[in-house]
């Protein structure tokens, strides 16, 4: 590859993608033309809302492309053919990019992903490593291949996981570290230096399986440091939630419980315990720190509990 500034197309939609597509323009390439999916309705109004990748596309000025799939598409791919960018970068796109797209820019087709692979292929590596209960995450950079997140590994770098890290604040930790290192591959390219690949050991695969509504639902049976860390996990989205009456409580800041308690309580109980709001399991009790109530903002348990004046009555 010439010792050119070179031309990009970026993939991307969520706001993960953000920085990285930010990165890459102000540091001075060419970003081409932006694929990004097509706009969701979304929200009570079930509004139509541009993808993040979208809005910020629309302010750097770099035109934006939203087709429904890639596979047998001529337009985008005649589009992309005429184009005759030098790079492909792929942040969290999701959708399947073919072989005769991939093959335009001759084996410089990466993708930024939010683990140290091979642990965590898949579509929630970051939910899952808090949900784990990892020590540390980190950024792969890899070749594309059709295979999910099993291409030859560019880069690699470590992020610790904090104890009070949420999806929320580990997805800003790494996403504006996978937008440096792209910049970093890109100059490599640029000024002729070798890449040296290596490959991913299969027998260390992990899979981190997408996130189903589902499982947002309070296990009482989980001890209280998986509850935390799913709770952890599963912030922003889905939220892990319990009945409360006839609404839903969403539980968004929770600890362990250290001291003894010796209550005659049932199974997923809330209650008021010397100023501290908590919740019975079925091996220890959760602290609830933050929670909203459905059709209610975000709110400190001290301010849920003035609002909930049986909550104060129930050991009496």
């Amino acid at each position: 590859m010439s010792l050119k500034k070179l031309s990009i197309i970026f993939a991307g939609t969520p706001d993960f993608a953000v920085p990285a597509l930010n990165e890459i323009s102000t540091s001075g390439y060419d970003i081409k033309l932006v694929l990004t999916q097509p706009d969701r309705k979304s929200g009570r109004g079930m509004k139509t809302k541009k993808s993040p990748i979208k809005q910020k596309s629309n302010e750097l000025g770099i035109p934006v492309s939203q087709p429904n799939s890639l596979k047998n598409n001529k337009e985008v791919f005649d589009k992309l053919t005429s184009i005759k960018a030098d790079i492909l970068v792929v942040v969290a796109y999701g959708l399947m990019i073919p072989n005769e797209i991939l093959d335009l820019y001759d084996g410089h087709a990466y993708n930024i992903h939010a683990s140290i692979l091979p642990r965590w292929r898949g579509a929630a590596p970051i939910h899952r490593a808090i949900e784990a209960g990892d020590k540390e995450t980190g950024i792969t950079i890899m070749k594309i291949a059709q295979k999910l997140d099993a291409g030859p590994m560019a880069m690699k770098k470590k992020v610790i996981i904090e104890p009070g890290d949420t999806t929320k604040s580990l997805s800003s930790k790494l996403s504006n570290c996978g937008g440096r290192m792209m910049v970093n591959l890109l100059k490599k390219i640029e000024s002729g230096n070798t890449i040296e690949f290596e490959e991913q050991n299969e027998k260390e695969v992990t899979y981190a399986e997408k996130i189903k509504k589902i499982e947002s639902s309070i296990n009482f049976f989980d001890n209280p440091e998986l509850l935390c860390r799913k709770i952890r996990a599963f912030n922003p989205y889905p939220m892990i939630n319990m009945k409360f009456g006839e609404k839903i409580l969403k539980i968004i800041n929770a600890e362990i419980y250290q001291k003894e308690i010796n209550l005659n309580l049932k199974l997923g109980e809330l209650f008021l315990f010397n100023e501290d709001l908590l919740l019975k399991l079925n091996s220890g009790f959760l602290k609830i720190n933050e929670v909203r109530l459905e059709g209610k903002r975000t709110m400190k348990s001290s301010d849920f509990v003035k609002g909930n004046q049986i909550l104060k009555n129930k050991l009496k």
